[in-house]
């Protein structure tokens, strides 16, 4: 009896593998046939790369456009090593064939770093803005090129956005703030 069981487990097993081999197989095979990766999974993966890069931080800016199979970086950074960081993670996404690197280096500054270290603690020592400082990469980036700051990246709410420019224009020395911090919708209404 236990020996029928043991056969009839083994058949039933292998009846699985079989099953789970040619799907495998089916969807290798329509992948070998010319299908493209879908462009939504390379946008994934494309900021999964980005975002996972070791030296990308809150004074830096990394935006990009998936177009087909053609991957164009923009935006600011402070270190020129992760200008082609990012081009060398993005180029290796199956898929990706062209990758246009049009990221800007900005130029090392003391004075810059400075404002950079003021801003980082006027925006996120604030208590209502504090909750933006957990994540690994906060969401609001302090761009600053020759004493002039940009904010990018996201808040909750309209206060918040607020807030982050009146904290960044009191930081002395600033010549101006733009602030293009985006409003994430919560969905709640």
């Amino acid at each position: 009896m236990k020996k029928a069981i043991v056969v009839l487990m083994s058949l039933l097993l292998f009846g699985f593998g079989l099953v789970a081999q040619s799907n495998s197989d089916q969807q290798s095979g329509s992948q070998k046939l010319g299908d493209t990766p879908s462009q939504d999974r390379i946008t994934r993966e494309v900021r999964h790369e980005l975002v996972m890069l070791p030296y990308y931080s809150v004074f830096d800016n990394l935006a990009y456009k998936v177009d087909g199979n053609t991957v164009t970086l923009f935006g600011q950074v402070s270190r020129p090593s992760l200008k082609s960081d990012a081009e060398n993670a993005v180029k290796h996404i199956e898929g990706v064939e062209k990758v246009i690197n049009n990221i800007q280096v900005l130029p090392p500054s003391p004075s810059d770093d400075q404002i950079r270290r003021a801003e980082f603690r006027a925006i996120y020592s604030y208590p209502p803005l504090s909750k933006y400082a957990w994540g690994a990469v906060p969401p609001i980036h302090i761009i600053v090129d020759h004493g002039h700051v940009t904010l990018e990246g996201v808040v909750d709410n309209e206060a918040d956005r607020n807030a982050a420019e009146i904290q960044a224009k009191s930081v002395p020395g600033v010549f101006s703030v733009t602030n293009n911090l985006r409003v994430v919708s919560s969905g709640k209404e």
